[in-house]
Parts: C-alpha cells; sequence; structure tokens
C-alpha cells in the first residue's frame, strides 16, 4: 500500500489522455480554489504579521497573555475542521459550507478595528479561527472532487503553491502600510477586511457547486438511472476510521505530528544557532516560504508518479536533517539558508500530498469528513508538540529539547515506514468448480 494507492502506474495514460490534454491540465475549480485562497491568505497574513506586535507594544499585553490567546488562535480551527468537513458532506454542498468559513472570518477583520482588550479581541480571533476551520475541508473536498485519483498531488500541490503565495504577499502588504499610513495598525486591518470580502466574492462567481472529476467517455450513450443519495450520518463519519489506509493515515499523521516542532521554535532556534540579529526574525517564514513556493506543484506531481507514501516519507526525513543541521552543525554563513530550504522542502513533500492521500482512500460522499479527520488529528498532534516542547525548552535547555524531538521523529517515521509499506498482491485462488447442470442429473 502506498501512502495513497494510485490509480494508474506511472507513465499509463488512459483513452481519454492520448485523444486530448486537458486530463492533465489543473481543473478550473482547482485554480480558482486556489484564487480564493491566494486572497484570503494575503488578508489573514497581514494580521498574523503584526499581532503579536499590535498585542504586546500596542496594548500591553503580556507574553503569557500572548501564548494563551496564541493557543485559542491555532487551536479552535483545528478542533472545528469535524464540524465543518461533516456538515459539508451531510448537506451535499461543499461550496455552502466552504463559504460559510470564508465569510464568518472575513466578517472578523474589521471587528478588530473596534476591539482594544484581551476578551473581546479572544472572542474575535476564535470566530476567525472557527471560519477557518469551517472551510478547510470543503474545500480540500471540492479540490479532490474536481481532480482524477492519478493527479491529486499535483492538484494539491498547485492550490499549496497559491496558497503560499498569499501567505508570502500578506506580510510585505502589512509591512509597507505600516510605513506608509499614519495609524498604521487600523489601516492593516481595514486592507485586511477588503481584501478578505474580496477572496468571499471570487469563490462566490467562479467556484462551481458541485466538483466532479473528468471521466472517460462510457461506450453505452444512455446515462444510468442515478440512485438516491445515502443520507450521511455520524455514525458513517466513525465507521470511516473502519477503512484499513485511511486508519492507517491518521495513525502515522498524528505520530509524525507529535514530533513536528512548530515553524516558531524552528525559526528561534535557527536565529539563535546562528546568532542572527532581531531585524532579520521576521524574514525567517518567507524563506521557507519561498522554496514551498517553488517546489509544490513539482513534489506534488513526483508524489503522484513514484507513490505518495514515498515523497511523504522523504519530506520527514528532510525535517529530520534541518534538526540535525541546528544540533551539530559546524557555524556556517549558510546555516540559515540551508536550514530555510529543508524546511520549506518539507512542507511541500508533506502538506499537499498527505490529503491527496486521503481523498484516494475516502469514498466522495464522506470526502471532507475523511479529510477532516486526519487533518484534525495532526493539528492536535502538533498542538501537543509543540507544548511539550516548550516545556522541555524550559527545563533541559534548547540542545536536549530539539534532540528528544529528532529522536522522536526518527522512530515515529520509521514505524510511519512500516505502516504505510505497499501490501504484496493477493495470489489468485484456485479456479471454483463449474456448476453442475439440474438437468443432467440421473
Amino acid at each position: 500500500m502506498y501512502l495513497a494507492d494510485r490509480s494508474a502506474p506511472a507513465g499509463a495514460k488512459t483513452a481519454a489522455d492520448r485523444r486530448s490534454g486537458r486530463a492533465t491540465a489543473v481543473a478550473p475549480t482547482v485554480l480558482a480554489l486556489g484564487t480564493v485562497s491566494l486572497v484570503t491568505d494575503v488578508s489573514s497574513e497581514m494580521v498574523t504579521a503584526v499581532l503579536p506586535l499590535y498585542l504586546i507594544a500596542g496594548l500591553g499585553l503580556s507574553p503569557l497573555g500572548f501564548g494563551a490567546l496564541d493557543g485559542v488562535y491555532n487551536g479552535v480551527s483545528a478542533l472545528v475542521q469535524l464540524t465543518g468537513g461533516h456538515l459539508a458532506d451531510r448537506v451535499r454542498n461543499h461550496k455552502l459550507v466552504a463559504g460559510i468559513g470564508y465569510g464568518l472570518s472575513a466578517l472578523c477583520k474589521p471587528l478588530l478595528l473596534i476591539a482594544h482588550s484581551l476578551g473581546p479581541i479572544s472572542v474575535v480571533l476564535a470566530l476567525e479561527r472557527t471560519g477557518k476551520g469551517l472551510r478547510t475541508a470543503p474545500r480540500d473536498a471540492l479540490i479532490s472532487l474536481s481532480t482524477p485519483d492519478a493527479l491529486q498531488g499535483r492538484a494539491f500541490g498547485v492550490h499549496r503553491a497559491m496558497d503560499t503565495t498569499g501567505a508570502l504577499l500578506g506580510p510585505l502588504a502589512a509591512f509597507l502600510i505600516l510605513g506608509v499610513a499614519a495609524d498604521g495598525y487600523d489601516a492593516v486591518f481595514g486592507v485586511s477586511a477588503c481584501v478578505a470580502a474580496l477572496g468571499v466574492v471570487v469563490l462566490m462567481l467562479f467556484v462551481p457547486s458541485g466538483a466532479t472529476a473528468p471521466r472517460p467517455r462510457a461506450a453505452v450513450t444512455a446515462p444510468p438511472a442515478p440512485a438516491r443519495p445515502h443520507p450521511v450520518r455520524l455514525r458513517d463519519a466513525a465507521n470511516l476510521l473502519r477503512l484499513p489506509r485511511l486508519r492507517a493515515l491518521a495513525l502515522c499523521a498524528v505520530l509524525l505530528g507529535l514530533t513536528t516542532v512548530s515553524d516558531a521554535f524552528v525559526y528561534l532556534l535557527l536565529q539563535r544557532r546562528a546568532g542572527l540579529d532581531d531585524q532579520w526574525f521576521p524574514l525567517l517564514p518567507l524563506g521557507t516560504a519561498a522554496v514551498f513556493l517553488l517546489l509544490a506543484v513539482p513534489a506534488g506531481a513526483l508524489a503522484d508518479r513514484i507513490g505518495r507514501r514515498t515523497v511523504f516519507l522523504a519530506g520527514h526525513a528532510l525535517l529530520l536533517a534541518a534538526y540535525a543541521l541546528l544540533l551539530w552543525a559546524p557555524d556556517l554563513r549558510a546555516l540559515p539558508h540551508l536550514v530555510l530550504a529543508l524546511h520549506g522542502m518539507f512542507y511541500a513533500a508533506t502538506d499537499g500530498v498527505l490529503p491527496a492521500a486521503v481523498a484516494a482512500t475516502v469514498p466522495e460522499s464522506l470526502r471532507a469528513t475523511g479529510l477532516a479527520l486526519v487533518g484534525t488529528g495532526q493539528a492536535l498532534a502538533r498542538f501537543g508538540c509543540s507544548l511539550a516542547f516548550g516545556a522541555a525548552w524550559t527545563l533541559w535547555g534548547t540542545g536536549p529539547a530539539l534532540a528528544a524531538a529528532a529522536a522522536g521523529l526518527l522512530g515515529c517515521a520509521a514505524v510511519a515506514g512500516h505502516v504505510l509499506r505497499p501490501t504484496p498482491p493477493v495470489p489468485p485462488g484456485p479456479p471454483a468448480p463449474a456448476p453442475t447442470d439440474p438437468a443432467r442429473r440421473p
């Protein structure tokens, strides 16, 4: 079993593919959703880039208060993913649920202009993350349902590349606005609200309500009578974990998430290890994002061709190499570039490949629910890793904490490689005896 079994061997083409090159192109739905994510990420990252400085320097929030707020900001989204995925499958309208999520996040942006204390800001950020949680699984389901199985990795790679473009442009836009606006923070929040509204408009106008992957033409001209859809129930969602391949994916996502140190800690460790000045710290995430942007599509296409298991595990090997450089590499001028390159390659090899793998194992009627199950498990595991790593840093110091994370990642990657190993084909059994004709019995 690959991370997700490919529907066709590498290099194989269907008759429809040979008649037309359209089967290898990215579906318009994927491009439209990528545009929505690009615009929305510009809006979100504008706020994220200035929020720590605004809360601590502008409103006088303590670091402990910011830590609690950051936990709310990231934890709510993971918990709401399950609700968004199940709701989208139940109402059979992924665009509607995704639109509610995008709309809720857009409505929260202007509220930051009137929230000036910890309580109201916490409520606004929790609602904004609720919107993100609602939209994530239905959006990924729309991507997978509009793409043939053999091209899932490439489609998710294209989407993640466009999404990352927004993550690059957002902080740059906030930097420029703060430099020219008299009331900088309010100007950032106001522009962010307008950009978020534009993303909702693009979703409503250009993303179709139904998504269907292109299929080869059938020899029979008359279409079969449509079957009445079975209503999606909570029991159906729970039964998804009975699927062996989905259960293996969820297990590996959780195990590897428990040993994946958060980006913020990686950047802090890199700053200390390389002795970088504070003025360069805000640019470190841009280095990871730039590499991710360049390699997301090639990594997704490679996963479709050689197997998603191989690319997914290779991505975690690259992350382990980044940990090793932070721990044991000599003082190198190129150390920041090497670590950021490995960090971006890790995301390119895993962030889009995992949902592509999940999409290939889940029935279409429960696609969003299956994606939400694995995504929520991974997000909660990474949140737990952040808490554990922060405690280990406080008690043991940076070196022992990172060494423990690296050892844990190596062990979990070995377990994941075993769980996701290819399943040998089942040999055919002996032919069944021919039935006896009752009319020829004596």
